[in-house]
């Protein structure tokens, strides 16, 4: 089972932004055009890039998909495009097929796995695994609206309910940890993984390479893949580390 990287690109008010343990009051803004952060990545040897708009996901609606679309174009222009998983804002049918249509090959839902699940029955059913579901969570429970509320409902029942239906692999974000360079909490994705048996993206807290030496350990676990954002754009982590110690990037 292959295991692979995904640099973060989060979106707020068209910039390239990281959240402190999903605060939108503590944000650092890396980079003023995301479409830049995109080529990037795609020069440094990306295989998959992992997209948030994360004003979309507070508002209900997306709100930078005409920059993924730009991504998709730069990278058709450029002849080196790889795979966009986008997420933010995606809670109706018309919206889902907007971000699939727009070149998008996997799309996340995440308040929607929580808040409709008709709508994300729909989804599976229709798009099977180009839609993947991304729960956001504390201390195991699910939180919403862009991380500002939390459902008293535990992750791994949500997760055995959608699998049933048709999901088979989540981003699992533990919020407490996103953005801190603290360290992923693998014991609690494992938990999560094993518990639903499905198959984990690990997100949150990867601060160096021995983080996710110790992810790609538990790959047989159900952990598949780490989202790798503020490592990256401190350069505690690099691509070319990566690749070095035999990780997909």
């Amino acid at each position: 089972m292959t295991f692979t990287i995904y640099p973060a690109i989060d979106m707020r008010d068209g910039k390239c932004v990281r959240l402190f343990k999903g605060d939108f009051n503590q944000e650092t803004v890396y980079h003023q055009n995301p479409v830049e952060v995109y080529k990037t990545w795609v020069e440094q040897g990306a295989k998959f890039v992992h997209v948030v708009d994360l004003d979309g996901a507070k508002d209900g609606r997306p709100a930078h998909l005409e920059v993924a679309t730009g991504m998709v174009q730069a990278g058709i222009e450029d002849g080196k495009q790889i795979p966009i998983q986008y997420g933010g804002g995606i809670r109706s049918m018309e919206t889902l097929k907007q971000v699939l249509e727009a070149g998008v090959n996997r799309a996340i839902l995440g308040t929607s796995a929580v808040e409709d699940k008709a709508f994300v029955k729909e989804a599976l059913e229709t798009y099977g695994e180009r839609v993947v579901i991304g729960l956001d969570c504390r201390n195991g429970y699910v939180a919403t609206k862009g991380w500002l509320e939390t459902a008293e409902v535990k992750a791994t029942d949500v997760a055995k309910e959608l699998k049933e239906w048709g999901a088979r692999l989540f981003v699992y974000t533990d919020i407490s940890r996103d953005g801190t360079l603290t360290g992923p909490n693998i014991e609690e994705m494992v938990h999560f993984a094993t518990e639903a048996q499905v198959d984990v993206i690990a997100s949150g807290g990867v601060s160096n390479m021995q983080d996710l030496k110790d992810l790609t350990a538990v790959k047989d676990k159900g952990i598949v893949g780490a989202i790798v954002g503020k490592a990256l754009y401190t350069d505690a982590v690099t691509l070319k580390q990566v690749k070095e110690e035999g990780i997909e990037c």
